[in-house]
C-alpha cells in the first residue's frame, strides 16, 4: 500500500543479557513545531477559510474556520491570563467535545494554561461527583468550563468556590458567559506567554482511564503531542497529500479522542465534524447520520464501536456506500479488534466499492501521547500492533510466554502529577516507560512483521494448576467467536478453570434472536441465546488448551457502574474492579451444583 503508507523498516538497537531487546524504525524523525498551537496557526496563515471544526446545532452543521479558531483562542487565551490563569493555574474542562470546548482548549493552549478535560462521565453519570472533586483538589484549577451551567450545575456545585465559565448560563450556578471572554482584546501579554511555550511546557493533564487501576494525573508536555503527530506523518505520508476529513466521536478527555484524533486534524490541516453519536443502541443513530452526511477519509474508533457500525453497515448497503465512499483508512485502537469483525469489515468495503480499504490500528497508552507502534503495512493477524513509529525506541523485556512493552522517546510522559512515587515506579533503570502490556513478535524471523498484543500483565493470571492465563487473548477470541457478547470479563484466578463474565451486544443480539432477551436482576437467561453460547464455547475448546478453555459463562443484565469503577465512558471495562465488586457471581460460576443461569460448554 504505497500510496498511503511508508514501508516499515525496524533494527534491533540494544539485546540486553536478561533476553530483553530493542527495536526502533530507521526512519529519522525530523523536525517538529514546538506546540500544536504553531501547526493551528500554520495552517490559519495558509488557508484561514478551511474548516477546522463542526457540529450539528438544531439540525444544522455549525463551522469554524481556522482563521476564526485562532482568532478566537486569542482572544480567550487573554482573558484567562487577565484572569490569573497560568502554568501554575490550570483549565479544568467539565464539558464534552463541542466547538465551545475545542476554541477554550486552544485559547488555553496558545496562553500557556494547561488543560484537564475530565470525563464527561464523572460530571453526569456519577452520583457522588467524587472524582471530579479529587482532580479539582490534586490540580488546584483557576478556573473550570462548563457548556451549560444548568446541565452540569450538581458538578459545579460540587467544585465549590472555583470560578466558572459557561457557554449557556444559568440561575443555578455563578458563571461567567464565555462570550465574555471572547470579545477580549489580545495584547502583549498573551503574546508573550505564546512565545514562552518551550517543548517541555505542559500542555494536558489526562487522567487514565483505569482500566487496570485507580486513575492518574498524566502530564502531556507540547514536546509530546507535537513530536506524536510527526511520528505518524511519517508513517502516514497520505497525510501530507489529502487534508483528512474525520468524523469522531471519541471523547477529547481520553488520549486516543483528544490527543491522537484532534491533533492530526490540525496538525495537517484537516476538518473535524463532531458526531454526538456513540457506540450505544440509543445513538449508534446519530452517529450513522452523520457518517452518511460527511463521508470521512478516515475513520477511527474502538472495538465497541466498531461492534455496533458493523451491523448496520451490513444491513443498510445504501448506508455502507456512503461511508465508504471516500474513505481511505479504517483504524481501530484501545483494545484488539476482533478478527472476526476486521474481515467483516474487509469483506464488506470490497464488495460495496470494488477497492481494498485497509483495516488497520496502533498501539500507545495516555503517557506516551498516544502513538508508539503502527502496523502500516499488510497483515493477517487483527491483534497486530505494528512496529515502531520513528522516534520512538521499544524495548521488550521477556515475561512468562511474551514480553513486557517498554517505551522511550519524545512522546513519552515525564510522569504523573503530585505522585514522584508513581513517576520512579513508572520508569526502568533505562528510563524506560513500563506500560504493563504484553506482546509478541508477529514473526520472530521478521521484525518489520511487527508485533501482537497479548493483554495487559496487571489482568493475567495463574490457575490453581499453575497454567499462566493471557486474559487478553482468552478475551478477543471469545469475542471474535461470539457476535453476540459486546464485552468480557474472564475469571480463573487460583481456580481450576477458566470461566467468565459477560454481556451482551444488543444488535448483534436482536439480529440473531429477534429480540432482546430480558434480564432479571443481575443475569440475563434466555433457552436459546444459552444454547448458542454453548455451542460457540464448545467450538473454541476443541483445539483450545488449558489456558485458553473457557468452560462456564454467565450474561450480565446490569452494566459496569461508573462511580464503582467499572467502567469508563469510552467502554473500558476494569477488570480487576469488575471481579471484586461481582464476587457473588464469580461464585456462581463455581458452584456445585450450577445454577440454571451458568452456560456450560455443550
Amino acid at each position: 500500500m504505497p500510496e498511503l503508507f511508508a514501508s516499515p523498516d525496524v533494527s534491533v538497537v540494544a539485546d540486553g543479557p536478561d533476553g530483553s531487546v530493542v527495536l526502533t524504525a530507521r526512519a529519522e524523525l525530523g523536525d517538529y513545531p514546538v506546540s500544536v498551537v504553531h501547526a493551528l496557526r500554520h495552517w490559519a496563515d495558509v488557508d484561514p477559510g478551511h474548516p477546522l471544526i463542526a457540529r450539528r446545532v438544531e439540525g444544522e452543521w455549525e463551522t469554524r474556520s481556522y482563521g476564526e479558531v485562532v482568532s478566537a483562542a486569542n482572544a480567550v487565551g487573554q482573558a484567562m491570563l487577565d484572569r490569573g490563569l497560568g502554568p501554575e493555574r490550570p483549565l479544568l474542562i467539565l464539558s464534552g467535545n463541542s466547538l465551545e470546548h475545542f476554541v477554550v482548549s486552544f485559547g488555553a493552549l496558545t496562553a500557556g494554561v494547561p488543560v484537564i478535560p475530565v470525563s464527561v462521565a464523572y460530571s453526569l453519570q456519577s452520583k457522588d461527583h467524587a472524582r471530579v472533586k479529587e482532580i479539582a483538589l490534586l490540580t488546584e484549577p483557576g478556573a473550570v468550563f462548563a457548556d451549560d451551567a444548568a446541565k452540569f450545575a450538581p458538578a459545579l456545585r460540587a467544585l465549590g468556590g472555583i470560578p466558572a465559565i459557561v457557554s449557556v448560563p444559568s440561575s443555578e450556578v455563578d458563571g461567567e458567559e464565555l462570550g465574555t471572554l471572547l470579545r477580549t482584546e489580545p495584547g502583549k501579554e498573551l503574546d508573550r506567554a505564546f512565545r514562552a511555550l518551550t517543548p517541555d511546557s505542559i500542555a494536558k493533564i489526562l487522567f487514565t482511564s483505569g482500566s487496570t487501576g485507580a486513575p492518574k494525573g498524566v502530564l502531556n508536555t507540547h514536546r509530546m503531542l507535537s513530536s506524536n503527530q510527526q511520528s505518524i506523518r511519517r508513517a502516514w505520508p497520505f497525510l501530507g497529500r489529502s487534508r483528512p476529513v474525520l468524523v469522531d466521536w471519541l471523547p477529547w478527555s481520553h488520549t486516543f479522542g483528544g490527543n491522537h484524533n484532534v491533533n492530526l486534524v490540525v496538525t495537517n490541516g484537516g476538518t473535524l465534524y463532531v458526531d454526538d453519536g456513540r457506540p450505544s443502541p440509543d445513538l449508534i443513530g446519530t452517529t450513522i447520520a452523520n457518517l452518511a452526511e460527511v463521508r470521512p477519509t478516515v475513520y477511527f474508533n474502538v472495538p465497541a464501536g466498531w461492534a455496533q457500525l458493523v451491523p448496520a453497515l451490513e444491513n443498510d448497503r445504501e448506508f455502507a456506500a456512503r461511508f465508504f465512499a471516500r474513505l481511505d483508512l479504517m483504524f481501530n485502537a484501545a483494545a484488539a479488534l476482533p478478527a472476526t469483525l476486521r474481515t467483516r469489515l474487509e469483506t464488506l468495503a470490497a464488495e460495496v466499492t470494488g477497492r481494498r480499504i485497509p483495516v488497520t490500528g496502533s498501539w500507545g497508552a495516555t503517557e506516551t501521547a498516544p502513538a508508539v507502534t503502527s502496523a502500516h503495512y499488510d497483515f493477517a493477524d487483527a491483534r497486530c500492533l505494528g512496529v515502531p513509529l520513528p522516534g520512538a525506541e521499544v524495548k521488550l523485556v521477556p515475561d512468562q510466554d511474551a514480553y513486557e512493552i517498554r517505551v522511550r522517546g519524545p512522546m513519552v510522559t515525564p510522569g504523573y502529577l503530585g505522585r514522584q512515587d508513581l513517576t520512579d515506579a513508572a520508569f526502568d533503570e533505562d528510563g524506560f516507560y513500563r506500560t504493563g502490556d504484553a506482546v509478541a513478535f508477529a514473526d520472530p524471523e521478521d521484525l518489520n512483521a511487527g508485533l501482537v498484543f497479548r493483554g495487559r500483565i496487571a489482568e493475567d493470571f495463574k490457575l490453581s494448576t499453575g497454567t499462566f492465563v493471557r486474559v487478553g487473548a482468552v478475551r478477543t477470541t471469545l469475542l471474535s467467536a461470539a457476535r453476540v457478547l459486546a464485552d468480557v470479563v474472564v475469571v480463573g484466578e487460583d481456580r481450576a478453570q477458566v470461566c467468565a463474565l459477560a454481556w451482551l451486544n444488543q444488535a448483534e443480539t436482536v439480529t440473531l434472536l429477534g429480540e432482546e432477551p430480558a434480564g432479571t436482576g443481575d443475569l440475563v437467561a434466555h433457552t436459546a441465546l444459552a444454547a448458542h453460547l454453548a455451542g460457540i464455547l464448545a467450538e473454541l475448546n476443541r483445539s483450545a488448551g488449558s489456558a485458553s478453555r473457557i468452560e462456564r459463562l454467565l450474561v450480565l443484565a446490569r452494566k459496569p457502574d461508573l462511580d464503582a469503577g467499572e467502567i469508563t465512558d469510552k467502554g473500558y471495562v476494569n477488570q480487576r474492579k469488575v471481579l471484586a465488586n461481582r464476587e457473588h457471581l464469580v461464585e456462581l460460576l463455581y458452584a456445585d451444583p450450577l445454577p440454571p443461569e451458568v452456560v456450560t460448554a455443550s
